[in-house]
């Protein structure tokens, strides 16, 4: 092993990079996290500079993270899609699947109202190849047919309606309201869809 590849004398492997590498993450989390508020609430028009000022960074060190534009807005769109689909687990290991589904739901709409905040990029992105398709309808699917088999199981939920209904159903649901931008309105058709997927028996009674 030659001079410049021994260990420095003295440096410990806590300060030889393990502090670094955990710091790094926690700056790459607060920008992720705080870049999805950003861009749903600006309709995607955010700034890195903002990004980066609201994060407590330096814009360097969200170059550093992601290189463009494009780099964010695939790592948001990743996090995001990794986030509700792993929160159909963990919402039943919470609540009833009947209860689980309509708070699943309301993660979903999340997503949705972030990814109109990033479509622009994300649409380009994935024109050019420069952001990776995501197999995000049949993740979507996999989920919603997770909570239907565990309602199923109970007698909650209805046995007898394909996953994949319910994801078209739901996408109608966002693409009706994506011109209006109704938070309530979207609410009610979301409870629409959740009451169909009860047992007729277990039926709400319209308002």
């Amino acid at each position: 092993m030659s001079v410049s590849d021994s260990p420095t004398p003295g440096r410990s492997e806590k300060t030889a990079g393990r502090p670094a590498r955990a710091d790094a993450q926690r700056n790459r989390e607060r920008l992720l996290g705080v870049a999805i508020d950003a861009f749903a609430a600006t309709d995607g028009k955010a700034t890195l500079d903002a990004i980066a000022r609201e994060a407590g960074v330096g814009i360097g060190t969200l170059y550093r993270h992601f290189p463009t534009r494009e780099a964010l807005v695939e790592a948001i769109y990743a996090a995001e899609l990794d986030a509700v689909v792993t929160s159909a687990p963990a919402l039943l290991s919470e609540l009833p699947p009947e209860a689980a589904l309509r708070a699943w739901m309301d993660r979903y709409a999340a997503f949705v109202a972030v990814k109109r905040g990033i479509a622009d990029t994300l649409r380009a992105g994935w024109a050019t190849g420069t952001i990776a398709t995501p197999a995000t309808r049949e993740r979507i699917t996999a989920a919603i047919a997770e909570i239907l088999d565990a309602g199923a199981k109970t007698g909650s939920l209805r046995a007898d309606v394909e996953p994949e209904a319910v994801t078209m159903m739901l996408l109608g649901v966002f693409m009706s309201t994506t011109a209006g931008n109704s938070p309530e309105l979207t609410e009610r058709l979301l409870d629409l869809v959740a009451d169909a997927l009860r047992p007729t028996t277990d039926r709400r009674p319209l308002d």
